[in-house]
């Protein structure tokens, strides 16, 4: 069954994005196959066409609002889920390698068919933790941009995101607006991991009342080795003021007692 592609065409054009009839079909299919595996796997509530383009396909590739995409070679997708934004930016950027990481195996199987099925190339989904795979030489800041739309406070988000990316690299989080005191609390654990935040960004999806935010954090300095902490742990206690180290305060001795006459 094939559907009326312009809707996309024309929303990434506003976007300063041109789509070939090639990438066009690969979306299609992206879109047919995501609510064909819908049906026995829960991958995603939005099954509408329509609501599919704006909420998964413009909404991931509205990144280039605060990244040119063409300068960044290497990107990973953490809590990548049925492949949002990382499927979507590798068919409209097909320079990029491209990491699809998720700590379910049943999505990571449906991704790798899906990978397939699109005929993608320099792409892979891989299975595990992002506390894991943090640690894991291959991985640790290997990549230019890291992002996650996944539905988690920003401290833990940080923990996950920033030891993925290498120096002057960036770590973008999809969030909805109103960010501001989400931002302010996770400061300490952004500034922790290496990270500094740059910008942020909030804009309206095209002909919907959804409102939607990018964070764009730059990573300035290398992230300490005890990061990420075991799996569980970034979740369960997220970074805050009072992880930071303590500085013993030295006890002041009088010269009198230090030097008794």
């Amino acid at each position: 069954m094939r559907h009326d592609s312009s809707i996309l065409t024309e929303n990434c054009r506003s976007m300063g994005i041109t789509l070939t009839n090639e990438q066009l079909s690969q979306f299609m299919d992206y879109y047919e196959y995501l609510i064909e595996k819908n049906q026995v796997m829960n991958l995603t509530a939005i099954t509408e066409f329509e609501d599919v383009v704006r909420k998964h396909f413009v909404d991931s590739l509205s990144i280039v609002r605060v990244c040119d995409m063409q300068k960044c070679d290497t990107l990973i997708d953490v809590g990548t889920g049925a492949g949002f934004p990382g499927v979507p930016l590798k068919i409209a950027f097909p320079h990029l390698r491209v990491v699809l990481l998720d700590s379910l195996n049943k999505r990571v199987q449906f991704l790798n068919e899906l990978i397939d099925k699109l005929r993608l190339n320099e792409i892979s989904a891989v299975h595990g933790r992002a506390e894991d795979y943090g640690k894991e030489k291959e991985y640790r800041e290997q990549f230019d941009l890291c992002v996650s739309r996944a539905v988690a406070n920003l401290s833990s988000l940080s923990e996950y995101c920033l030891p993925f990316v290498r120096v002057n690299g960036q770590f973008i989080s999809y969030k909805s607006t109103n960010i501001n005191m989400e931002i302010e609390d996770a400061q300490t654990a952004i500034r922790l991991l290496g990270g500094n935040v740059v910008q942020t960004e909030d804009f309206q999806l095209p002909e919907s009342d959804i409102s939607r935010s990018f964070l764009v954090i730059q990573k300035e300095r290398p992230t300490p080795a005890k990061f990420p902490r075991k799996a569980g742990l970034p979740s369960k206690e997220p970074l805050s003021a009072s992880t930071r180290p303590k500085v013993k305060k030295e006890r002041r001795v009088s010269q009198h007692a230090a030097n008794p006459q």
